[in-house]
């Protein structure tokens, strides 16, 4: 099987349900050879995890057009922009735009952004990064939204963004919601992080029709635990969410933040099949809350380096054997090739509602402001090339990325919360500002420093001898 042919192969599967098994069984077969079998430059585990990845999301969709909760025209449609603009990268305009980023600035550019257009909510969440009231939250203009997600599209060459918050379901400007951009920018697939509670009827046909966005609904447990974190009744709220995009045939998935309060809940089987069995979720992105300040609440909500290992082990038994579409943020970064902020290639940065560009989301300072490159004649591109984030990218060379065939252990990959005394020392430069007091107050907090330095000396105890023996050594 050749690359170019998967798309047409992926359409008859969807079409004709008696070839179904017999074609995924062939290009399943086909993403090993490539992924793991010819693949010289990644340790063996690393390329079997990336397969397992692949494997587990062609699986999941295909439980979902059996059921009947995936449109098979909508499918059809995201097969188009997924698999062929973004995995096999068959859009010559896409290649062109690299080529030409390449030439200009000598490195690659990122694979995406993460947009957040707005910090408006309608929940107020313990622990949210966001912190959103709907009297004061940021709204960035349509026209700056639009602009934005033009360069991505063509001066980075993607065909992907990341849609944060705030509620992005929320957003309105000069008339216009993001399901104007959604439909704008028609071969883009867009991701979108969603509290859910505003996801109705008209909405999820609205999506179907546009059938390039794939909602990732935020849940932190079953009723008990969502409800504590979120609000009363929001859990409910949510399950109608879910039966709204699967009338419509909209493929969705779940965000979970892992904490202290839902950890042991995490660690069961039952939850997962709850949401990928019995509601439908084709993938589930998982967080472990990172405390923004030093505040005792979000401290004693962080999932401690113990738990995080047990989360890892969980993680590794449900991609393997239940073949769940789950990526961890920090324990999957074998997936990733380590860290994947900074505007890296395979990687991204993030921009905020009040335009400020991080190099992730939860690195909570910034050099450039959206607003200020444009009104001086620059573009977001230009954010690109602080030292700041050139700090984060030799970071990421000299973690990895220039040595993939003996990194240093991506089991720990994340600048920040992995390594923070190194990101204090050598990545955060003196021009770099906090986005708000909390950031500001963990910069000043020797607590906070020594807090999350104890963290990552008692989590690489945990993980390097695991790197070493099932990683470096095979």
């Amino acid at each position: 099987m050749k690359a170019e042919t998967i798309p047409s192969k992926l359409i008859k599967m969807i079409d004709y349900k008696h070839t179904r098994k017999l074609l995924a069984r062939k290009i399943d077969d086909y993403v090993h050879k490539s992924v793991v079998d010819n693949d010289s430059e990644d340790l063996k585990k690393v390329r079997l995890k990336r397969y397992q990845f692949l494997s587990a999301m062609l699986h999941c969709v295909l439980r979902n057009i059996d059921k009947g909760y995936i449109s098979k025209e909508v499918i059809k449609r995201m097969v188009d922009v997924l698999v062929q603009n973004n995995l096999i990268r068959g859009d010559q305009i896409y290649e062109q735009a690299i080529e030409e980023f390449k030439e200009k600035y000598g490195e690659l550019p990122p694979t995406f952004i993460v947009f957040s257009s707005t910090q408006k909510c309608n929940l107020n969440c313990i622990g949210c990064y966001a912190s959103s009231t709907s009297e004061s939250a940021a709204t960035i203009p349509y026209q700056i939204v639009d602009r934005v997600v033009g360069e991505v599209h063509d001066s980075f060459g993607s065909r992907f963004i990341t849609i944060s918050g705030g509620e992005p379901f929320m957003y309105k400007s000069e008339g216009k919601t993001l399901l104007d951009i959604f439909e704008k920018y028609n071969d883009m697939l867009f991701l979108v992080y969603t509290n859910g509670t505003l996801i109705n009827d008209k909405t999820a046909e609205r999506l179907a029709k546009a059938a390039n966005v794939t909602p990732a609904v935020s849940v932190e447990g079953y009723e008990e635990l969502t409800d504590q974190r979120r609000g009363r009744g929001v859990y409910k709220r949510i399950l109608t969410a879910f039966e709204c995009l699967k009338q419509a045939g909209v493929p969705f998935g779940t965000s979970v933040t892992a904490t202290s309060r839902n950890v042991d809940l995490l660690l069961t089987d039952e939850f997962y099949d709850f949401y990928f069995k019995e509601q439908g979720a084709s993938y589930m992105w998982q967080f472990q809350l990172m405390p923004i300040g030093r505040g005792k609440d979000e401290m004693d909500l962080m999932v401690y380096p113990q738990e995080r290992l047990k989360l890892y082990r969980k993680w590794e038994q449900l991609l393997g054997e239940k073949k769940y579409c789950i990526a961890d943020f920090w324990n999957s970064g074998v997936l990733s090739r380590g860290c994947i902020a900074y505007g890296r290639s395979g990687g991204y940065i993030y921009v905020d509602w009040n335009g400020n560009i991080t190099p992730c989301a939860f690195v909570p300072y910034y050099v450039d402001n959206i607003y200020d490159l444009y009104e001086n004649g620059k573009t977001l591109s230009d954010a690109m090339f602080s030292d700041f984030m050139k700090n984060g990218r030799k970071w990421q060379r000299e973690y990895g990325l220039d040595n993939r065939k003996k990194p240093e252990n991506w089991l720990m990959p994340c600048s920040i919360r992995d390594h923070y005394e190194i990101f204090r020392n050598s990545v955060l430069t003196k021009d770099a500002k906090p986005e708000d007091g909390k950031a500001k107050e963990a910069l000043e907090s020797d607590e906070y420093f020594e807090v999350l330095k104890r963290y990552d000396e008692e989590l690489q105890g945990l993980t390097e001898k695991i790197w070493e023996t099932e990683y470096l050594n095979v």
